[in-house]
């Protein structure tokens, strides 16, 4: 389906190379700074942008009920490659709609929006926080990263603050409850200056 969902574009084509470079880090190294926010006990979590599975994966080993999202085809068979015994539920959806998670008519404990948010331009952006804020339970939680530094050839970014972000979200009743910058976890991207921004919001 990435062929027609704005913010794919770049991925497909770099699927196979993507997928080895990011599982080359581990879920924990990765997420670091939002560790703490993770459940201990048994959760619903919906990983939206799942890429090739490593953080979904990870999330169903700890004995959570997972479901993840990816529009890029690519993406999504490497990750039943690299995960073939993982219980993670994955559907070919997408940001701003998540149309066929919401037909499931399933709520989450936890949302992630990882390396997504700033594919999406500020329509989708605003489409977008609607449509995760109905998804949270009460009391949940939703866990974003922001990415800010060059874009790569041939994807579509935007410069997405922060403090935009937390106004939207505030707009769709979620609260901050966790604002850090970290560097990027990939050397290369470091190298180019590219840093992150970990948001968190409770419902």
């Amino acid at each position: 389906m990435s062929i027609d969902v704005p913010g794919t574009e770049g991925y497909a084509e770099y699927a196979a190379a993507l997928a080895n470079d990011w599982h080359k880090i581990s879920f924990r190294d990765h997420h670091q700074p939002v560790l703490h926010l993770i459940p201990t006990a048994p959760s619903r979590i919906l990983d939206v942008g799942a890429g090739m599975g490593r953080d979904a994966a990870a999330l169903a080993s700890m004995g959570h009920a997972v479901v993840a999202v990816e529009p890029v085809d690519e993406l999504r068979a490497a990750a039943i490659d690299f995960y073939p015994d993982s219980s993670v539920v994955w559907l070919d959806d997408s940001l701003p709609e998540l149309r066929l998670v919401r037909e499931r008519a399933n709520t989450f404990n936890v949302v992630m929006v990882t390396a997504v948010w700033m594919h999406l331009d500020e329509a989708q952006r605003r489409r977008g926080m609607g449509t995760l804020s109905e998804l949270l339970d009460d009391g949940g939680l939703l866990i974003m990263s922001l990415r800010h530094g060059p874009v790569p050839a041939r994807r579509r970014m935007f410069d997405v603050s922060a403090a935009d972000t937390i106004r939207l979200a505030e707009a769709h009743r979620l609260q901050l409850v966790l604002n850090v910058c970290s560097d990027s976890a990939q050397q290369a991207n470091r190298n180019r200056g590219v840093i992150w921004t970990r948001l968190a919001f409770r419902k």
